[in-house]
């Protein structure tokens, strides 16, 4: 997997420190069996923990340069479940949610509401789409992610940022972070606890007609993390209505949206300016 970031500038700039966040964590779904990152200009690196427990690498920069290059190499083995569905509906709690004593004090802030001006165009939303919930919290959690995937259109855009909730209905429309952020919203606002999660799409049989082709492939990607009662964090996609797949490939999981940004940082000159960005992700099997 290669994911390459360059910025280009009309003159030599001068770069303030930069942040990434591109390099997962191993754990009992994912190994990381081999990695590199290259950065033109040239920079000190320094990799550390965020408060979630992020890897993010901080770069120091020593000259200018009128263009920033970043690409960062991954080869993982990512394990997933088959017939997730099934699978995690034996562990998984009933609706509505009951948490124990300390998984609501540790669950807490991530059960809080993003956009809390925007709860009751949520709510009438919910109550539109799903005006009778499933007695499980799995099928609860599928039904929103299916809501979404089903009354919105995909639809991409370069901009920084996320659409809040109500942007969204308004559109009728949004990228994959802002559905990930609507489905978070939408879960919190029912008493789960949600992050969002940014990372990248493995899109298997992209080009093949087979009726099942993903949508977000070719840049970084973004869905909802959602603490299932008995089963734990369970990964949903509502841009590609799937969850716990093994297509999904975790970089970062955050409190909010704006937490996550792959890569950010600073840059000083006399009157330059940024001419373009480009990202490109490149996901593909390895035998």
């Amino acid at each position: 997997m290669l994911h390459r970031t360059r910025y280009a500038y009309d003159r030599p700039v001068t770069f303030g420190e930069h942040r990434l966040m591109i390099r997962p964590r191993d754990g009992h779904d994912m190994r990381i069996l081999d990695s590199s990152l290259t950065v033109s200009p040239r920079a000190d690196v320094h990799w550390a923990f965020d408060t979630f427990g992020n890897s993010v690498a901080l770069l120091s920069f020593h000259d200018e340069a009128d263009e920033l290059v970043i690409e960062s190499g991954l080869l993982l083995r990512r394990y997933g479940l088959d017939e997730p569905m099934a699978r995690i509906k034996r562990y998984a709690g009933g609706y509505p949610v009951e948490y124990d004593r300390d998984e609501r004090i540790d669950l807490g802030p991530y059960m809080l509401p993003d956009q809390p001006q925007d709860q009751q165009a949520v709510q009438a939303w919910i109550a539109q789409t799903l005006p009778g919930l499933p007695g499980g919290s799995l099928q609860v959690l599928d039904a929103l992610g299916t809501g979404i995937h089903g009354a919105f259109r995909y639809a991409r855009r370069e901009e920084e940022g996320v659409q809040t909730p109500s942007q969204t209905i308004a559109l009728g429309s949004g990228t994959c972070r802002d559905f990930a952020l609507f489905l978070m919203e939408a879960a919190r606002n029912l008493g789960f606890a949600a992050r969002f999660v940014t990372g990248y799409l493995h899109d298997e049989v992209a080009g093949v007609d087979t009726g099942e082709d993903m949508t977000g492939g070719g840049a970084t990607h973004a869905w909802a993390d959602i603490f299932v009662p008995g089963a734990g964090w369970v990964e949903f996609d509502p841009t590609n209505r799937i969850f716990a797949s093994r297509n999904l490939i975790r970089v970062a999981t955050t409190r909010t949206p704006s937490q996550a940004l792959p890569v950010s940082g600073t840059f000083a000159s006399q009157g330059g300016t940024l001419l373009g960005l480009q990202v490109s992700v490149a996901v593909t099997n390895v035998d």
